[in-house]
């Protein structure tokens, strides 16, 4: 049975109905002659932390007074999320494990013995099954859609979701959220509004924790009635989405093309980054090939050099990022940087013959502006050398005598 749910009535989970309490297996194992029953008194409780449930047993009652052996117990429950069973061993009256209360929650049991008697082998009794199933409360296909969570940067966590087929008027809708470090849930502290209606939930970093189960529920209530509940659980770290790669640059040297770029802002360590380029190249004949290549299990590189095309005319590159596998499970790839581009190469062989020709310009008047300023240096000492020999010869025949004047004429 299910003991009561200690949370108020409106964010109460749902009512766990024993379906079924015979034992998978009916053959009766027996070790040092006694029977190796299934543990017994199989209890589930929900303490209100949203699908986060604890199992409770007792030591069957054909072995309570034996002595000298080993007693443990075999559990395995059925993870709805990853649809698989999971398994474990315990000496423990008690185990906490996540389920989907939105359905079926299947335990499986079994004792198993190991004593001097059974030659230090172990021995496995039969199987006992639960099955609780959920009742569903509230107004049929008012249930939320679409419910989905990005971790933007590390620095808060988005939670959006569509309303129900069914959306009575006057509906509002609430979410819940906790983890383990939580002593109780916890309301969402900031509603994302569209059209006056709740449409998301924005959490801030210091109420998340990663590598942990983070349960989330979305209920509601309206004049017609309370809403149908919607339950989640994830892992943080594995809804993060990095910033937009900032600063990149190319530059082109012999043909070879040389990316550069720097990592996102936010919070992600860079160690935590893969990367991903976008390459688009125009060809000769005005045709555009695309081309897209992840950088993985590369540490720290923020570059990428390729080798230009002969017959491109210009490449043009984006970069985006994402946490790569030694940091999370999953993740989404941020948005696409702003495109860098290589010039088009008759752009730059027009470039060159500009170039070429603005040189040659500028050689032709250097030179003519040379050879000009030349000229007016020389004119100017032949002016200065004239006006010399001129007051040269004045001074003379004002000091010789006249019949000596000829001779300096």
């Amino acid at each position: 049975m299910l003991l009561p749910n200690k949370v108020p009535v409106w964010l109460s989970a749902f009512t766990l109905l024993l379906l079924t309490q015979e034992p998978v297996s009916t053959t009766e194992v027996v070790a040092c002659g006694e029977a190796v029953d299934p543990p017994a008194n199989i209890e589930m409780t929900d303490s209100g932390f949203l699908g986060y449930l604890s199992i409770h047993w007792t030591r069957p009652a054909s072995l309570q007074n034996l002595t000298g052996c080993t007693v443990r117990y075999q559990l395995r429950y059925y993870d709805t999320y990853e649809e698989r069973w999971r398994s474990v061993r315990t000496v423990k009256l008690t185990y906490a494990a996540q389920f989907d209360l939105e359905k079926p929650v299947m335990v499986r049991m079994l004792t198993v013995l190991k004593c001097a008697c059974t030659n230090g082998t172990e021995v496995q009794g039969e199987e006992t099954e639960r099955v609780f199933t959920p009742e569903p409360t509230g107004v049929a296909g008012s249930k939320i859609r679409d419910f989905h969570c990005i971790y933007y940067g590390k620095e808060y966590m988005e939670c959006t979701w569509d309303s129900g087929p069914v959306q009575p008027p006057n509906s509002q809708h609430y979410l819940y959220y906790w983890h383990r470090e939580m002593t109780e849930t916890q309301e969402c502290p900031e509603y994302i509004i569209l059209s006056e209606v709740r449409r998301g939930c924005r959490i801030p970093r210091k109420s998340l924790l990663e590598f942990s189960k983070f349960n989330m529920c979305v209920n509601g209530s309206s004049p017609a009635g309370s809403l149908r509940t919607a339950y989640f659980s994830i892992e943080v770290q594995n809804h993060v989405k990095p910033a937009v790669v900032s600063s990149v640059h190319i530059s082109e040297i012999d043909g070879l093309l040389k990316l550069d770029w720097s990592p996102p802002s936010g919070l992600v360590p860079e160690h935590c980054l893969e990367y991903e380029i976008e390459r688009s190249t125009l060809m000769a004949n005005d045709k555009e090939q695309q081309q897209r290549k992840v950088l993985e299990n590369v540490v720290l590189d923020t570059s990428y050099d390729i080798r230009r095309e002969a017959e491109s005319k210009k490449t043009c590159f984006q970069v985006r990022s994402k946490v790569n596998m030694y940091c999370a499970d999953g993740g989404f790839w941020s948005d696409w940087s702003q495109t860098q581009c290589t010039e088009e190469k008759e752009t730059l062989n027009n470039l060159r013959l500009v170039g070429l020709v603005v040189i040659g310009i500028a050689g032709v008047i250097i030179l003519c502006l040379s050879l000009w300023i030349l000229k007016k240096i020389c004119i100017k000492k032949s002016s200065k050398k004239d006006a010399l020999y001129t007051l040269y010869k004045q001074k003379v025949n004002e000091t010789m005598p006249t019949i000596l004047s000829p001779i300096f004429k």
